[in-house]
């Protein structure tokens, strides 16, 4: 009996020793025409492994909504949504991701915030661009030879097509 006792106490202790998994949940979003122009970006909320909550999102955008977008490469900058924007956002789909792959999402971030100036591209680098790089990271398939570049709901869409896992 004592050493029934005593494996079940070493046995708890070791369960508890066990990092905790970290849940992060990353949704992705398409905003339609609004104040501004269509957009695309993404959500991240849960906890890491070291039981820091995680509750924040990320997009790419021009840092001047004008006519200058049309013509040519213009500043850029990572943004993150207002609640309000997201709850009147479309989420595509949510996938869980642990510790490593949010890492790799905050220094996608990171390259994004670091680009020379000026790094808003309508053509080349918006926000469809940014949430592209982050599908890519998180190991699922987008099409690079998109048409839809410039239509966030319209390329989400098909990311989930061509992904057909995906699930809102």
């Amino acid at each position: 009996m004592f050493r029934l006792r005593f494996l079940a106490v070493l046995i708890l202790l070791f369960i508890a020793a066990i990092p905790a998994q970290a849940q992060v949940a990353v949704t992705f979003y398409s905003h339609d025409f609004g104040k501004n122009f269509p957009h695309a970006f993404f959500v991240m909320k849960g906890k890491l492994e070291t039981g820091e909550a995680v509750d924040t999102s990320f997009g790419f955008t021009a840092v001047n909504v004008s006519p200058g977008i049309l013509w040519g490469s213009v500043k850029g900058k990572v943004e993150t949504p207002k609640a309000k924007y997201i709850t009147s956002s479309n989420p595509h789909f949510t996938v869980t991701v642990g510790d490593s792959k949010y890492r790799e999402l905050m220094a996608l971030v990171a390259k994004w915030r670091n680009k020379p100036q000026k790094s808003y591209s309508l053509n080349k680098r918006n926000c469809v661009h940014f949430a592209s790089e982050a599908v890519a990271i998180l190991g699922y398939r987008f099409n690079t030879n998109t048409k839809f570049w410039k239509k966030p709901r319209s390329f989400m869409e098909e990311v989930m097509a061509l992904n057909p896992t995906l699930k809102k």
